[in-house]
């Protein structure tokens, strides 16, 4: 317990503590009789953001290497430090793949502190594609919840993918003049007919930070809306509205832009 806190509220969260033992004692009881789909209580506690992530996303063990690197340096750069650890196989071998889409789950979770749904739901799922010249490329799928995150976090998990794409050797993403021009149907067919988003960017900085951006944002569709110029592209798997991937380049990579910088 911080030694910092004082006597009387350190007696109040002790007391806390002991009557959740109480209660976690009971849950056990009460489920060892069968009478539940599963036999142990659900929820597990967690003692502080460490716990949380890892228990959140993983990978088994993060936790030790989270605390001991709070004590040294501030949260943006644990998670950076983290997601290389991932990928250079401190928590166990894996696959490229596997492992940028685990270091970018971890580092999510950490910017976020283990208290949204982003690192789960928000990131649906990271690949390794390939670009027109048969180079690699790293590229993110992300989902509705990712608006959970926050636009500095949702532009941060870019930062952290592009990272992670170096630390892999791979190449940049290089989108095709179609992708640009779909992508921007889609972000004004999403706010005429879905919903508006945190700013209006225009259109020539959304192209902009399009042909910038070294990964490829992408991600599930997230409504019954579909494009009718741009349709069918190769490397874009839906015709409809990607909700998630449209907030994360207008309120976070673009809209958030001087804060991230």
């Amino acid at each position: 317990m911080n030694s910092k806190m004082s006597e009387s509220y350190q007696n109040y969260i002790a007391t806390m503590e002991n009557q959740l033992k109480q209660l976690y004692v009971i849950s056990e009881r009460a489920r060892s009789t069968g009478l539940d789909p599963s036999l142990k209580t659900e929820c597990v506690i967690a003692k502080d953001i460490a716990d949380l992530v890892e228990g959140l996303v993983g990978p088994k063990d993060v936790a030790g290497s989270i605390r001991e690197l709070s004590t040294k340096i501030q949260r943006e750069e644990i998670a950076f430090k983290i997601a290389e650890e991932i990928v250079y196989g401190k928590f166990g071998k894996m696959e490229p793949e596997v492992a940028a889409e685990q270091a970018i789950r971890t580092a999510l979770a950490i910017f976020t502190e283990g208290l949204t749904a982003a690192p789960i739901q928000g990131v649906a799922q990271v690949k390794i594609k390939t670009n027109a010249d048969r180079t690699s490329y790293l590229a993110i799928y992300f989902a509705g919840p990712i608006r959970s995150a926050g636009g500095t976090d949702q532009a941060l998990t870019l930062v952290v993918g592009d990272f992670v794409r170096r630390l892999l050797g791979l190449d940049k993403y290089k989108p095709t003049a179609e992708e640009i021009s779909r992508f921007l149907e889609e972000l004004r067919l999403y706010e005429r007919n879905v919903g508006r988003f945190q700013y209006h960017i225009p259109d020539d900085e959304v192209k902009k930070a399009l042909d910038l951006l070294p990964v490829e944002v992408t991600g599930t569709e997230s409504d019954p809306v579909e494009v009718s110029s741009y349709r069918n592209l190769q490397r874009i798997e839906t015709n409809r509205v990607r909700g998630g991937a449209l907030r994360v380049v207008n309120d976070g990579i673009v809209g958030r832009a001087a804060k991230v910088l």
